[in-house]
C-alpha cells in the first residue's frame, strides 16, 4: 500500500500514452484506486470535491476570457493588427515577421486563447510572408510561436488555473507575467533579426515602392487606428485589476463586455456571430471543466494515498544530496518533458498541485515559481510530437506547407523560448518587482 500512488501515476501515464481521452482517464484511474485504498467510502468524498471545483468563483473567470477571446477574433481585429504592423516594419529585413510577433504579443494581451491566435494569424500571415518570399520554416515557426504568447502574456488562463490550484493571487501573477512575457517577445524579435542579417533572402523586405503609395499622415492614422482598440481592451482588463478595482473574475467580465463592443463598432457583430462565439466558448469551458473534475478527483485519490508525501521525500533527498537548485532544475526539466506530450491545461492540473507546496516548502517565492510554470508550460504548444500550436497552424496553412516545414521551423523558436524560461530562473526579480511595486511587499 505504501507504494500504491507510485502504481497509480504509472497506471495513468501508461492509459494516457496508449490515447484513451484525458478525463476519463484520470477520473477512472481515480476510481480504481480509491475502491483499492478507501473501499466504499471514497464515494462520500468524491462529491464534495467536485462540487467544490463547480462553485469556484475564481474559475468564473475562465469563460468569460474565452467569451473574450473568440469574440475578438471574429471582430477582424488581427487583421487590422497585421496590415498596419506590416507597413509600419515593412523598410526592414524580417519586418513583416517581426509584425507577427507585435500582433502575437498584442493578441495574447487581447484574448489569452493560443487556438484562436495561432488560426487566426496562420490564416492571414503565413500566405503574405510565403508571397513576400519568407523561407516556409521562419514564417511558420515564427507564426507559431508568437501565438503562444497569450499564454504567458496577461490576461492568461493558465495563470488564473495555477493561480487558484496553489493559491495565489491571480492579479499578483498577471503583474509577475508582464516582465517575463516581454523578454520572450524580445528573444524572438531577436531571433528574427540574427537570421535576417544572416540570411538575408530568408526574410526580405517590403519594396520600398509599395510602402510609399502610403503617406506618414496615412499610417499614423492607420496605427492609430489598429492599435487604439486592443490598448483600450488591455487597460480595461489587466488596469481594473492592477488598480485594485476590480477581482480578475470582474475583469474578465469587463474584457468580455468590452471585446462585443469593439465587434460592433467594427461592424462585424451579429447574432449569428454571437450565437458561434457561445457555442465555441460553452464547448472549450467544458473541456477545460471537465478535465478540472477529472484532475480533482485524481488529486483527492493520490494525496490520500499518501503520493505527496512519497513525492516530498523523493525531492528532499535530492536536496539534501544535491541542492535545492538542483531539484528545481529537474522539476523543470519534468514539466518541458511532459509537455512533448500533455498539453497546458493537462499538465496544470495533474502535476502543479503536487509539486509547488513542495517547491513553496523549500523557499521559492510563490509568484516566480508560478511564472516559471506558466513560461515552461507554454512550450508544450510548441514542442514536437504533440505541440497543438503546430497542429492548430498546419490545419489552415497552403498545401505547400509540410508538417516538416513547421517542425523544423519551430525549433530555433523553443530554443530561445528555453533561454527565456532559463533567464527568469536567473533573475527571479523579472517576475517579483513589478508585483512587490505595484501592491507592495
Amino acid at each position: 500500500m505504501e507504494y500504491l500512488p507510485a502504481w497509480m501515476f504509472l497506471a495513468l501515464t501508461i492509459l494516457l500514452m496508449a490515447g484513451f481521452p484525458v478525463t476519463f482517464t484520470l477520473m477512472g484511474t481515480a476510481l480504481c484506486f480509491g475502491l483499492i485504498g478507501f473501499g466504499w467510502s471514497f464515494f462520500n468524498l468524491l462529491p464534495l470535491r467536485i462540487w467544490g471545483v463547480m462553485t469556484n468563483v475564481t474559475l468564473i473567470a475562465v469563460p468569460l476570457f474565452v467569451f473574450m477571446g473568440v469574440m475578438l477574433e471574429r471582430s477582424g481585429l488581427a487583421e487590422e493588427l497585421l496590415d498596419t504592423m506590416g507597413l509600419l516594419f515593412g523598410r526592414l529585413r524580417g519586418g513583416l515577421a517581426i509584425s507577427v510577433v507585435v500582433v502575437g504579443a498584442l493578441l495574447g494581451a487581447s484574448t489569452g486563447i493560443v487556438g484562436a491566435t495561432v488560426v487566426t494569424m496562420g490564416l492571414l500571415a503565413v500566405p503574405t510572408m510565403l508571397r513576400r518570399g519568407y523561407q516556409k520554416e521562419l514564417a511558420t515557426g515564427t507564426v507559431s510561436a508568437s501565438g503562444t504568447l497569450g499564454q504567458i502574456i496577461p490576461p492568461s488562463i493558465v495563470l488564473v488555473l495555477i493561480g487558484d490550484i496553489v493559491g495565489v493571487s491571480v492579479g499578483d501573477l498577471f503583474m509577475g507575467a508582464v516582465f517575463p512575457g516581454l523578454l520572450l517577445v524580445g528573444l524572438f524579435v531577436i531571433y528574427i533579426i540574427i537570421i535576417s542579417l544572416v540570411r538575408p533572402e530568408y526574410a526580405p523586405a517590403i519594396p520600398r515602392a509599395e510602402l510609399d503609395a502610403i503617406t506618414r499622415r496615412q499610417l499614423a492614422m492607420q496605427i492609430l487606428k489598429a492599435l487604439f482598440p486592443p490598448l483600450f481592451l488591455m487597460v480595461a482588463v489587466l488596469g481594473s485589476i492592477f488598480a485594485g478595482i476590480a477581482s480578475p473574475t470582474e475583469a474578465a467580465a469587463v474584457g468580455a463586455v468590452g471585446a462585443t463592443v469593439l465587434t460592433v463598432a467594427n461592424r462585424k457583430f451579429s447574432m449569428t456571430i454571437l450565437q458561434e462565439v457561445m457555442r465555441t466558448t460553452v464547448r472549450l469551458t467544458c473541456m477545460v471543466f471537465i478535465i478540472l473534475c477529472g484532475a480533482a478527483a485524481f488529486g483527492l485519490v493520490f494525496r490520500g494515498l499518501g503520493g505527496d508525501g512519497l513525492v516530498r521525500e523523493f525531492l528532499g533527498g535530492l536536496a539534501h544530496k544535491y541542492s535545492h537548485g538542483m531539484v528545481l532544475a529537474i522539476v523543470m526539466a519534468l514539466i518541458c518533458f511532459i509537455g512533448f506530450f500533455l498539453d497546458f491545461i493537462e499538465s496544470t492540473f495533474l502535476h502543479v498541485p503536487v509539486l509547488a507546496p513542495i517547491m513553496f516548502e523549500f523557499g521559492y517565492d510563490p509568484i516566480w515559481f508560478c511564472v516559471l510554470l506558466a513560461v515552461n508550460l507554454q512550450t508544450s504548444f510548441m514542442t514536437p510530437p504533440f505541440g497543438f500550436s503546430l497542429f492548430y497552424l498546419k490545419a489552415v496553412t497552403p498545401p505547400e506547407i509540410s508538417t516538416g516545414h513547421i517542425y523544423r521551423g519551430i525549433i530555433p523558436f523553443v530554443i530561445f523560448q528555453l533561454i527565456g524560461l532559463a533567464i527568469v530562473v536567473f533573475f527571479p526579480q523579472l517576475a517579483t518587482w513589478l508585483p512587490k511595486f505595484v501592491f507592495g511587499p
